[in-house]
């Protein structure tokens, strides 16, 4: 069983950039997702990396997040620049197990089993 633990959030101003990273352990067969969750809002699917180190993204952060893998150190990373204040939200690391191709687009909540407990990510105007 996976257990996953997000650090890196804070406030920004719009247009600054962040690093979030989660630290997996119980397992280094995983594929892993990024999602975000607002106020009122459903959790949303911000990208993914894949078995074979491919990659999917929202719409909404294409160009801007770069989600990434250190595989020796079991962690995961989500580099966010040039964020806006839509970005603002509670950003969760997700983990699945076995191997997973790329499925074309982003992933969805259903997709993963395993979750941290999220950081907070404020982006002022």
């Amino acid at each position: 069983q996976a257990q996953l633990v997000e650090s890196g959030g804070g406030s920004v101003q719009a247009g600054g950039s962040l690093r979030l990273s989660c630290v997996a352990s119980g397992s280094n067969n995983y594929c892993m997702a990024w999602f975000r969750q607002a106020p009122g809002k459903e959790r949303e699917g911000v990208a993914a990396i894949f078995s074979d180190g491919s990659t999917t993204y929202a719409d909404s952060v294409k160009g801007r997040f770069t989600i990434s893998e250190d595989n020796a150190k079991n962690t995961l990373y989500l580099q966010m620049d040039n964020l806006k204040p839509d970005d603002q939200a509670m950003y969760y690391c997700a983990a699945r197990e076995g191997y997973t191709s790329n499925w074309g687009r982003a992933p969805r909540p259903n997709d993963f089993v395993y979750w941290g407990q999220g950081t907070q990510v404020t982006v002022s105007s």
